[in-house]
């Protein structure tokens, strides 16, 4: 054993212990035979920090991955890193500006050196802070989705879905951020409310007789636009479907077309349609019969006016900005009588009506997003999504919570042609080769393309690169070594449980699936774990520009890795976001405190490491009690963890922790261990005071009679404290790895470190109702006797006579074995007879009524008028709470928080009234 220092400091060793436990191989421990657990972490970009998000994904798979390696599983958590191709592009690019380089000053070849020789001097600082977190990462064997052996599986995984024809070239509508100079997926688009405005354009008849209106927020587009569009059961235009409009500036004839996209509630009840630049008017154009190869394109990839097909957008108009057209196409239309003015409610005439526009940018490059007609190689999604809608039907994969079901279900059957080609030069490069009369070579290898095409031919790669989703979605077996290994056979596939956050479900989570049944033939998981978001203690989301977001390496620097990971885990109920409330981490890391002080307090008084995994042998009741409430909290934690209830585990062992074993247990033996024995339920005749020293005498005549009670009782005792102490540190380590490694080391010599220890028994053989009910009944009468003398102010030194009515031999017997206990935690000494005239504080326990007299204690006159008041002023305020939750007014117009609180103070008030009715009546 060695002495822990007086404080608990959790800095020094917690750097201490994650380097012992990564240099000796602990994270992936060799168990041949053992059943293999795998879980994957989602790779985080090589361009990351640790944000709190991150904190709380990984904090929980490290408390699953555990908990398995305690239950003996060959448990490994594979650990990587995503090349990120936009976001590492962009910081490689970023550090050629500051030089006064661009990319383009190099050639593809140069800048990806650049890219590789950046990720290996600064890539992958995010691995170092997982490392901080106390993520337990099987290191050794640490992927990233660009090395040698997972490019591989990229490449063979395309080239194999290009052969089976669910893998095509296409031109569509993609998401084309002009910043960047590249299309990006739906998850790197973010919406932003922005003031703009709406403009109502007349578009005249092509006989002259009249106009049509409709309304834009991009009038701009008008130079590309195909179609006007109804709705079939609007009676206004049922004369006009079938004729043509000429549009102003340009002078293009286009048709009047039926579609249900048209509202006749909404504005003038007519669309324009414009199929090159609007997701919604692209299906409308070829619902119309329009092919994606005849619609107009009138931006180019810098989001610049550029030449339609038809040659018809005037040459004055060419090479402006988007926002300057929109600003020279308003004034022509309006020059030219087209521009339909807005009237505001004082009567002046304006060119628009201001609007509030959900507008959508580029979550890195912040430029407006703008939909762009490209060619493109896209994946048949809605082939692929059919087995994995049918897996989590069937239960193959399970869901957590569950209501996310429907979601995945609602996206997957109505699922879009998957975009996965990206216009950047890091990142796997497209293994498709064109020949110069349009044919395309897709293969593994520019030889094989070669031997495809045949002698004499010349081929060029595809400049473009895969999507990084393309990629990541084979995370769960090309990081084990797949197409070369049989990972299947290796028992690592597919993987146990999979975490992630709920944003990702389509993104990455419904791909793996999709991709991972697609080759493996079994889906990637046995479990999808969705969290919630950490959001900001009032509920906002967390964002730079709010300056809200929280550090968690800066909690871990102010509180310790272990405070950080319990309060993520104990505010993790499924299906909830999390609110950030620092000081819920403080008072997990003063609970780490009182662990460390319990520890001190056991090696002080000789209780060390445990010799074995099953209980000790006990005879006293508080010994037998304490290892049936350790048994009962590995049950419920088991539970808890199985049904992935982080907060309910959480909170388990909390309770556990705090309230049985250093509230109560340690006091409770304290008379054992210190020097005082229990006293045993036989009769033996001894001093009859009740007195502190009661127990001592006792011990002294028990000992003049050559027994050795307090010997045994002290040695079974210290026995019993190390095992239980043992047991929490065991089940305490998912959640707390390193203030229980460290507890765990100096409490006495050890085989292993706590980190491969073995999980503790569940045995029912353990409980003991017996025991359970009589230190219940001690622990329940001890806090109803403190409460009491709290509510009435009896001095916290004062000692009371205790009396007794009513008592069953039970009961008598339980006081007889317990009142030392009952003596010192209580502050009583149990009196004879009947309690005398006068004030008396009582409590109800079972049959028995427990008298304490407090006459001349306290000044009972007083102590009533005090009581009425504060009943009073509590009911006072309860009242005026529940007249003000009665008003359905307050109740749907007051902010959610506000009425959450007036709840919260209602039921605390209701609370406390009741609390000193009771302390009142107690006075008699």
């Amino acid at each position: 054993m060695t002495e822990l220092p007086k404080t608990f400091d959790p800095a020094g060793l917690e750097s201490r212990w994650y380097a012992h436990w990564e240099t000796k191989g602990l994270f992936a421990p060799e168990r041949p035979g053992a059943d293999p657990w795998t879980l994957v972490n989602p790779p985080p970009n090589v361009t990351g920090s640790l944000h709190i998000g991150h904190a709380l994904d990984n904090t929980l798979q490290d408390v699953l991955v555990r908990h398995a390696r305690l239950k003996g599983k060959d448990a490994r958590w594979v650990v990587g890193t995503d090349h990120a191709g936009i976001a590492t592009q962009m910081v490689v690019e970023r550090q050629l500006n500051a030089k006064q380089q661009k990319r383009t000053d190099f050639t593809r070849e140069e800048f990806v050196a650049k890219v590789w020789e950046w990720k290996e001097e600064s890539g992958g600082e995010i691995t170092q802070q997982l490392r901080r977190l106390g993520c337990s990462m099987d290191w050794a064997n640490e992927r990233f989705t660009m090395d040698e052996g997972f490019s591989k599986a990229v490449l063979k995984v395309f080239v194999e879905l290009h052969r089976q024809g669910l893998l095509y070239r296409d031109k569509r509508l993609v998401n084309w951020d002009p910043g960047l100079g590249t299309a990006i997926s739906d998850l790197e688009v973010e919406t932003r409310e922005i003031k703009g405005s709406f403009w109502n354009l007349r578009y005249p008849l092509e006989d002259g007789s009249g106009f049509i209106q409709v309304a834009t927020t991009r009038p701009e587009t008008m130079l590309a636009d195909m179609a006007v569009a109804v709705n079939a059961s609007d009676t206004r235009y049922a004369a006009l479907v079938g004729k043509k409009v000429r549009l102003p500036i340009t002078g293009r004839l286009i048709p009047i077309i039926t579609d249900d996209h048209a509202d006749p509630e909404l504005g003038s009840g007519a669309v324009k349609i414009t199929p090159g630049h609007d997701f919604n008017d692209f299906e409308v154009g070829r619902r119309a019969g329009i092919e994606a190869r005849d619609m107009l394109n009138m931006l180019d990839a810098k989001a610049q006016i550029t030449q339609t097909s038809d040659g018809l957008i005037p040459v004055e108009l060419l090479g402006l900005d988007r926002f300057e057209a929109r600003e020279a196409v308003v004034e022509r239309l309006k020059a030219e009588g087209f521009l339909v003015l807005h009237v505001d409610k004082d009567g002046e005439e304006h060119d628009s009506e201001p609007r509030t526009i959900q507008t959508p940018y580029g979550d890195r490059s912040g430029v407006v997003i703008e939909p762009w007609l490209t060619d493109q190689w896209y994946v048949d999604a809605a082939t692929l999504a059919k087995p994995a809608i049918e897996a989590v039907r069937s239960g193959a994969t399970r869901i957590v919570p569950k209501s996310w079901e429907k979601t995945y279900f609602n996206w997957m059957e109505n699922i879009q042609p998957w975009c996965v080609s990206r216009q950047l030069w890091w990142g796997h490069r497209i293994p498709a080769w064109f020949a110069e009369d349009g044919s395309i070579y897709v293969a593994e290898s520019e030889a094989e393309a070669r031997a495809q095409a045949g002698e004499g031919v010349t081929l060029t790669q595809d400049s473009d690169v895969l999507d990084t989703w393309f990629s990541s979605a084979l995370w769960p077996f090309a990081t084990m070594g797949w197409p070369d290994a049989d990972v299947k056979a290796l028992g690592r596939y597919p993987n146990d449980v999979l975490i992630s956050g709920f944003d990702i479900l389509f993104f990455w989570n419904a791909r793996m699936m999709m991709q991972g049944l697609h080759f493996m033939k079994q889906v990637p998981f046995k479990t999808l774990y969705l969290h919630g978001l950490v959001r900001a203690a009032d509920g906002q989301k967390m964002s730079k520009s709010k300056g809200n977001v929280v550090n968690p390496l800066g909690l871990i620097d102010k509180y310790g890795a272990d405070a950080l990971r319990f309060f993520m885990a104990a505010m993790e109920s499924q299906g909830r976001d999390i609110k950030m409330d620092e000081k819920r981490v403080e008072g997990y890391r003063n609970f780490a405190t009182k662990l460390w002080n319990a520890a001190r307090f056991c090696q002080s008084n000789g209780i060390g490491a445990s010799a074995t995994l099953e209980p000790p042998v006990a005879s006293l009741a508080v010994n037998r009690w304490i290892i049936a409430e350790t048994v009962g909290c590995v049950q419920a934690l088991d539970l808890a963890l199985a049904d992935l209830r982080f907060d309910e585990a959480a909170n388990t062992i909390y309770q556990f922790t705090w309230s049985r074993f250093c509230d109560w247990y340690l006091e409770l033996i304290k008379p054992v261990i210190q020097g005082a024995s229990p006293v045993r339920a036989e009769p033996v005749e001894a001093p009859s005071s009740s007195s502190d020293n009661a127990a001592e005498e006792r011990t002294a005549l028990r000992r003049a009679q050559g027994e050795r009670v307090e010997d045994d009782a002290a040695i079974e005792t210290r026995a019993v404290a190390g095992w239980v102490l043992d047991q929490i540190l065991v089940m305490l380590h998912p959640f707390m790895p390193f203030i229980t490694e460290e507890l765990w080391s100096k409490m006495g010599a050890r085989e292993h470190e706590l980190i491969v220890a073995k999980w503790p028994m569940a045995d029912a053989r353990a409980l003991d109702p017996e025991a359970a009910q009589e230190i219940d009944w001690l622990i329940r009468l001890v806090s109803e006797i403190r409460a009491a003398r709290t509510e009435l102010n009896v001095p916290p030194g004062a000692r009371l006579p205790l009396h007794v009515r009513d008592a069953s031999s039970e009961t008598a017997q339980r006081l007889e074995r317990q009142s030392a206990a009952l003596a010192r935690l209580a502050r009583v000494d149990q009196a004879d007879g009947e309690a005398p005239e006068g004030g008396s504080l009582q409590i109800v326990a079972d049959e028995a009524t427990f008298v304490l007299p407090i006459a001349g204690v306290v000044d009972l006159e007083a102590e009533r008028t005090r009581l009425t008041k504060a009943i009073a002023a509590a009911e006072k305020e309860r009242d005026g709470l529940a007249g003000r939750l009665g008003n359905p007014s307050f109740v749907e117009r007051a902010k959610p928080e506000a009425v959450e609180k007036a709840r919260a103070d209602h039921a605390e008030k209701a609370a406390e009234a009741e609390r000193l009715t009771a302390a009142l009546a107690r006075l008699g």
